[in-house]
């Protein structure tokens, strides 16, 4: 891999100390005590390798996966992955990037049975947990009860469980994991928070007030989505994608062609490389 691909994984695969790279100190193979941190790095390989075929970038995914796996726990809630080293709690992002992290590398790895089995218990784990909520959305994290916590329903979180499904669909062909990811995209399409007037739109995005993760998550949604669409070819996601492409396209444009947090092109609308970020998963998410 030549380019901004390589120079990213050899200036960043290093040891740097508490506010170099990231407000935590990272240890080297892009891992810190933020798990979900760590797992976005190893998906970030997985498909440095797929563009490639350099085994390397593989290598370094499989060594964050087996860092990841490391804090799986049976011993609180029968399951699920914690969200930090200090183990305080299990939610929706850490166990989605698990089982879609997991499954991409079952279906890298000829022969595969372990990340396979993980994948599996990851999204059985998922599934009886709680955090998927009766009108299909996902809730943050659960409580330490064990029961979900009824915190905000991210559109990352929800695109993320469609990932997962899909990727572990793609290694296994059980069709229940087309059919629950296709629930979960249908919920997200139907529900009056996350899509309002036809487009997707964050908790946060009326009032402008989305913090520099939450600007990026209506992206993170829009790549599982476009995902979806093309395995089942369903016209209710492409119509939905196209919207989206649609509206950032032609109302949430300025006169450089920066996109803003308001897909919708209200204001207040903040617009910096995450926004942009963003806005472009959803334009090639069509």
């Amino acid at each position: 891999m030549h380019g901004v691909g390589a120079r990213t994984f050899e200036v960043n695969r290093g040891v740097f100390p508490a506010g170099v790279k990231s407000s935590d100190p990272i240890e080297g193979n892009f891992i810190s005590r933020a798990i979900d941190d760590a797992a976005w790095w190893g998906l970030a390989w997985v498909r440095a390798y797929d563009l490639t075929g350099d085994r390397e970038y593989l290598d370094v995914a499989v060594t964050i996966g087996a860092y990841v796996h490391g804090y799986w726990d049976t011993g609180r809630c029968g399951g699920g992955v914690w969200w930090d080293r200090e183990r305080t709690y299990k939610n929706a992002v850490t166990n989605g990037l698990y089982i879609r992290l997991t499954a991409a590398l079952h279906n890298r790895l000829p022969g595969d049975t372990t990340w396979l089995s993980r994948a599996s218990a990851g999204w059985r784990w998922l599934r009886a947990s709680g955090m998927i909520n009766a009108s299909g959305l996902v809730n943050d994290g659960i409580t330490a009860s064990c029961v979900n916590n009824g915190q905000t329903v991210w559109t990352y979180n929800q695109g993320l469980a469609i990932g997962a499904a899909l990727e572990l669909w793609r290694a296994t062909g059980d069709g229940t994991l087309l059919t629950s990811a296709r629930q979960l995209a249908d919920a997200a399409i139907a529900s009056p928070s996350l899509t309002r007037d036809g487009v997707l739109t964050e908790s946060c995005d009326p009032t402008g007030s989305c913090d520099d993760n939450q600007k990026q998550f209506k992206g993170i949604f829009m790549r599982y989505l476009g995902e979806l669409a093309t395995a089942t070819a369903a016209p209710a996601y492409v119509t939905y994608a196209q919207r989206q492409a649609d509206a950032i396209w032609q109302r949430d444009r300025d006169a450089l062609a920066r996109v803003g947090l308001r897909w919708s092109g209200a204001t207040p609308n903040p617009r910096d490389w995450r926004t942009q970020a963003s806005g472009l998963s959803a334009l090639l998410a069509t």
